[in-house]
């Protein structure tokens, strides 16, 4: 006899709408009630059309307690659908990736979310996304896309982003600011970059390229970076993250300075830890409440072959002002 959701409902002692939107993952169920439900699909060896519950997330800077946060949130919001997530620290791009990916494919991974990985290099290996393709596993990008496919990827405005740290520093009346960018080819470092030097070039800055260093996205990166700036006269620096934003602080006082008294120093991404440094850090924080909600609102829609818009979601970010920026000691 073919199982179907009238057996499984009548052996839960639930409604077949409950059953139904157990299955499809929909919200509105609690957990005493979801649990009865799968435990009776068990039971009774009642087939689901989507595959299994694990949605992996793949990240390669569970370091950075930002990228922990926003793994964090998006695992709680799976919860409640039935789905969990599983962090799998990865380098992008490299063969540990695409082996994680292979493993969880064969294990029946319910879907897939690149937390800036090798989503975010231009050229990246595609092979990674090929495996999930050809099993039809969905998977989405958060700050970086997908070569060759349409997958959704949800992303913070970068271009905005530089903006906001610009527009900060120069009402302040720095003229000489610098940005501390991460790798090139790395999608959001390159965006950044741009809005960068729109931003200077809209306020009338002659060469605002000779004002980007690039760096690795690293506390040694962004003291390397900001070392170079200051030997290029800048009184303001903007970093690629928090964390190259800890070591322009550390460049700036082993120069025998001080933040925000001779440099101003603007970070990027918002890790809330970042309001207990010396001086609590100015940060362009990244929206990852929103951000994560509706990459665990895509992915469980996917899950579930429902239809999700393809293509970039941009998310704006919102400037964030401490201690670690201030009028310059010369304004001119």
């Amino acid at each position: 006899m073919r199982i179907g959701i009238t057996e499984v409902a009548a052996r839960a002692e639930v409604s077949e709408a409950t059953v139904s939107r157990v299955i499809n993952r929909r919200a509105g169920v609690s957990a005493k009630t979801r649990e009865a439900v799968e435990r009776a699909m068990a039971e009774l060896g009642y087939e689901r059309s989507t595959r299994g519950q694990i949605v992996a997330v793949i990240t390669p800077w569970l370091s950075n307690p930002f990228f922990a946060d926003v793994a964090e949130l998006i695992e709680a919001a799976l919860a409640p659908h039935g789905l969990k997530g599983v962090v799998c620290p990865a380098m992008p791009g490299g063969i540990q990736e695409r082996e994680f990916v292979t493993a969880l494919a064969d294990h029946g991974v319910a879907g897939v979310v690149f937390l800036s990985a090798s989503n975010t290099i231009e050229n990246a290996d595609p092979e990674t996304y090929n495996v999930l393709a050809a099993r039809r596993i969905p998977f989405i990008g958060v700050n970086g896309g997908f070569d060759g496919y349409d997958a959704p990827v949800f992303s913070t405005d970068d271009y905005l982003s530089a903006e906001l740290a610009v527009d900060h520093l120069w009402t302040l009346g720095h003229r000489r600011i610098g940005l501390a960018s991460g790798p090139a080819g790395n999608r959001p470092a390159d965006r950044r970059v741009e809005g960068f030097i729109a931003a200077l070039r809209r306020r009338g800055v002659d060469d605002p390229e000779a004002l980007v260093v690039r760096q690795h996205y690293a506390i040694e990166g962004g003291q390397s970076a900001t070392a170079e700036l200051l030997r290029r006269g800048v009184t303001a620096v903007v970093a690629a993250s928090d964390y190259m934003a800890l070591g322009a602080v550390r460049a700036v006082r082993r120069q025998g300075l001080t933040v925000p008294g001779d440099v101003s120093i603007v970070g990027h991404d918002g890790s809330m830890i970042m309001e207990f440094v010396d001086p609590p850090l100015t940060t362009v924080r990244q929206p990852i409440d929103r951000l994560a909600k509706e990459v665990a609102r895509t992915i469980i829609a996917l899950v579930s072959n429902r239809e999700v818009p393809k293509g970039e979601l941009l998310f704006s970010p919102e400037l964030v002002v401490r201690g670690s920026t201030a009028l310059p000691r010369d304004p001119r």
